[in-house]
């Protein structure tokens, strides 16, 4: 079996399942709680939290836990407009970014917000030009993504990373559900970013766990109110197991990730120099520097990203069409529409998406059959 679906979900490692088993059976206390079992659990936390921070070169109280990055990318949008709501209304996101993301920004739009979506090239990124003529005086927000779910692009995070420096007082959002362990620590950590959130399961940790990072001093609504944990920003009783598993599955994506991420490049190159040659193939996903490492996104004409799918599937091999969010409802990829492609073609779109386990055997098996079956969907043209 080869599983080439990494960017729906991660298999969780064994060192983490591991650790949320433990840690279910030996510190089952509410970190809360003032006897000694909470106080067990509480040290656990905080141990987990500072772990985390130390990895991402954070505070230890600039690290938020949440479920993930839905939940996370709501907070970071919907806490900054209801924080900041007397000094504008105006937000700006990316025409390309993830339905936690645009899907909040449409519901504030119902309450009275404002929202600018800027374009993309034919690279599905977008110009720190455009960035910086959207801003109003009363823009408040700035939401973009690092690595595109669906074909992998890189925003110019640098670039955007000087504009926002002109404008200290709007709040910086970077949803990184992608770009964690993928070399791109510094452009997503940068010196100006505001908010920054994750997804444990897209790094083998347990789903239904995610982490923000917070800038200290930047101001943000709680969307969960209750008992006031996680400084009263996130209420609800800590999912400690799952937290400590997080810790566990970041410090073992981050140990050697130099290496990870060359090794999954050059496997992404190996496919995408092999099915380049093919005559009716169209690849979104380029072999060029602004590209993530573990995407490669790409069409064969004629025929059904689900056909491509399941035709693969029938060789073990898991692949998705460009989105998992979106594939069971039949949403073509709102990513190429964006860029302008054919509707014919962005029908036929697919991803295969990597990480560390990954070899080139499985690249060369996955060639192979690459080959059968192009040759089998002739009969579809």
């Amino acid at each position: 079996m080869i599983y080439f679906d990494n960017s729906a979900t991660t298999k969780a490692a064994p060192e983490a399942v591991d650790t949320y088993a433990k840690v279910s059976a030996n510190y089952w206390g509410n970190p809360s709680s003032l006897h000694n079992f909470g106080e067990q659990a509480f040290n656990l936390l905080e141990q987990s939290r500072q772990q985390i921070a130390d990895l991402v070169g954070a505070k230890l109280s600039e690290i938020l836990f949440t479920s993930g990055g839905t939940e996370g990318d709501n907070w970071a949008i919907k806490g900054t407009a209801m924080a900041k709501r007397e000094f504008g209304n105006h937000l700006i996101t990316t025409a390309v970014e993830h339905p936690a993301v645009h899907n909040s920004m449409e519901q504030l739009k119902q309450l009275g917000f404002e929202v600018t979506y800027l374009p993309v090239d034919e690279n599905g990124r977008v110009s720190a030009d455009d960035l910086r003529a959207a801003i109003r005086p009363t823009t408040i927000l700035v939401s973009t993504m690092a690595v595109n779910n669906e074909i992998g692009a890189v925003q110019p995070l640098a670039e955007i990373a000087d504009v926002m420096r002109d404008f200290p007082k709007i709040h910086w959002h970077i949803d990184a559900v992608q770009g964690i362990g993928k070399g791109l620590g510094k452009l997503i950590f940068n010196d100006r970013v505001d908010f920054v959130t994750f997804s444990g399961h897209k790094f083998h940790a347990p789903r239904g766990i995610g982490f923000m990072y917070k800038r200290q001093g930047r101001k943000i609504a709680p969307l969960m109110a209750g008992g006031g944990q996680e400084w009263n920003l996130r209420s609800g009783t800590e999912n400690l197991p799952a937290i400590a598993a997080m810790a566990k599955a970041l410090r073992m994506l981050l140990t050697d990730e130099a290496q990870k991420v060359e090794r999954q490049r050059a496997i992404r190159l190996a496919i995408l120099h092999h099915i380049e040659q093919f005559a009716h193939v169209t690849i979104f996903s380029k072999d060029l520097p602004v590209f993530a490492p573990h995407i490669l996104c790409f069409a064969i004409a004629g025929v059904r990203g689900e056909t491509i799918v399941h035709a693969f599937e029938e060789h073990q091999i898991y692949i998705s069409t460009t989105s998992a969010c979106s594939s069971k409802k039949h949403v073509e990829s709102s990513t190429l529409q964006a860029m302008a492609v054919d509707d014919d073609i962005a029908t036929s779109a697919v991803r295969i998406s990597l990480d560390g386990h990954n070899t080139m055997e499985e690249a060369k098996q996955f060639n192979q059959v690459f080959d059968q079956l192009y040759q089998q969907f002739a009969k579809l043209r």
